[in-house]
């Protein structure tokens, strides 16, 4: 079992409570004190801190990187990067957690090991094998105390999402904390992961362009997954690929990503490109399930019923959406600022023509108009989101962003039209 200890947790504290407050100190000082400071360094050394402390200060760091207003620009773009970017643990770390998850004999169940990863995220990181038996797989093997860093780090959320309040308060983080907070300690579970594996299998089995790998529970326990080893590219190495390429990737990392929310009720919540990956034949596997966040039917009928009303102008049904998504307490400053946000991300989906996701390939439109919400959003005293949004808001910017990043140009209206009936 992971060290869980007072130790453990007090070492993690001390590592994070140095970052985070140094982050909070610089700003706070540049926007009450007149303080300067270098962002653009600050920046790096604090993505290189949180980069080497790995776990899920990594996730909210990046999940506060995609909100418009929460950091200045210069803290975005780096902590954007933090995912790729996570270092591996040696050899020696993969031995001993190898033996701990299957055994003093575990060397015995492969043919071949490789002792570098392959990838490496944030609560653990990927070997390619092959088994006795003949197939290749991928081992994800988690990181050490896991549980110590989890606790440590949930315990300072309440410190980074100050930072993110002292310089924007339109929106309320508790509910957004708590959500955070369940999501990440069910990431832990490779056994719970390893049931979204094959619930993915089931929902693309009929969808031949899609692939999920295979989940070997015989080599796999809560700490280790041993799934089906997919090549593929990331979609990012097709930038340059010509208009038709990209067109259909572009559709069919849309499709991947929608198909299980409207016709499921789940999502994907870590799309990033690493997460999908891309044959020549434009097939896509799907990799690396941790994080799935399940929806209750109303709030699906709610995000249908929010686009059927922006489709009339009907207030009143978009009220309706609002409340169905769990909205409280809403007033008319509210419900129109909030319809400003919906409109530009409903966007691409009521445009009934071929077009890019987002016409304004820089952003610039829609991050001044998404800044220009926030700030009128504080005005009004600020909103209070459903939980539900965290993760639905960050799969959504994540699937969004590479398709941004690939030109990719379809009528999204005729395929989401598609979806729904």
């Amino acid at each position: 079992m992971d060290d869980s200890t007072l130790t453990g947790r007090l070492k993690r504290y001390a590592q994070v409570t140095s970052a985070m407050t140094g982050l909070a100190g610089r700003l706070v000082g540049e926007k009450y004190l007149g303080m300067a400071i270098d962002r653009d360094r600050h920046a790096d050394d604090l993505k290189q801190v949180l980069g080497g402390l790995k776990g899920p200060l990594m996730k909210v760091a990046q999940f506060l990187a995609t909100v418009p207003g929460a950091l200045p620009p210069e803290y975005s773009e780096e902590l954007l990067t933090l995912q790729s970017n996570a270092p591996a643990m040696g050899w020696a770390f993969v031995r001993r957690r190898m033996m701990t998850e299957l055994g003093a004999d575990w060397v015995s169940k492969f043919t071949e090991f490789d002792q570098a990863a392959t990838a490496a995220a944030s609560l653990g990181q990927v070997h390619k094998a092959q088994l006795v038996t003949g197939e290749w797989v991928a081992c994800k093997l988690q990181y050490p105390d896991m549980q110590s860093v989890i606790d440590a780090d949930l315990a300072q959320l309440k410190l980074l999402f100050s930072v993110y309040e002292s310089f924007n308060d339109a929106l309320k983080t508790d509910g957004i904390r708590q959500e955070i907070n369940d999501r990440l300690r069910e990431e832990l579970d490779y056994e719970r992961e390893a049931n979204h594996l094959e619930q993915f299998a089931l929902i693309f089995e009929s969808i031949p362009w899609v692939n999920v790998p295979r989940v070997y529970r015989d080599y796999s326990t809560k700490r280790l997954l041993t799934m089906e080893w997919l090549d593929g590219k990331s979609a990012l190495d097709y930038v340059s690929a010509d208009q038709d390429t990209r067109d259909e990737l572009g559709k069919r990392l849309f499709q991947a990503w929608y198909i299980p929310f409207y016709q499921h009720g789940v999502i994907h919540g870590d799309p990033h490109p690493g997460n999908y990956k891309v044959r020549d034949d434009l097939s896509l596997s799907i990799l690396d399930l941790g994080c799935i966040r399940a929806f209750p039917s109303h709030f699906i009928k709610g995000v249908i019923e929010l686009y059927r009303a922006l489709q009339t102008n009907d207030q009143a049904r978009a009220v309706h959406a609002y409340e169905q998504w769990g909205f409280q307490n809403l007033t008319k400053d509210i419900i129109d600022i909030i319809t400003q946000w919906a409109r530009m991300l409903y966007d691409p989906l009521l445009d009934d023509r071929v077009r890019l996701i987002q016409n304004d390939v820089l952003g610039h439109v829609g991050w001044e108009t998404a800044t220009k919400v926030h700030e009128q959003l504080s005005r009004a005293g600020g909103i209070r989101p459903p939980r539900e949004f965290v993760f639905m808001d960050r799969a959504a910017v994540g699937i969004g962003s590479v398709l941004m990043r690939l030109q990719a140009k379809q009528n999204w209206h005729q395929l989401f039209e598609e979806m729904l009936v």
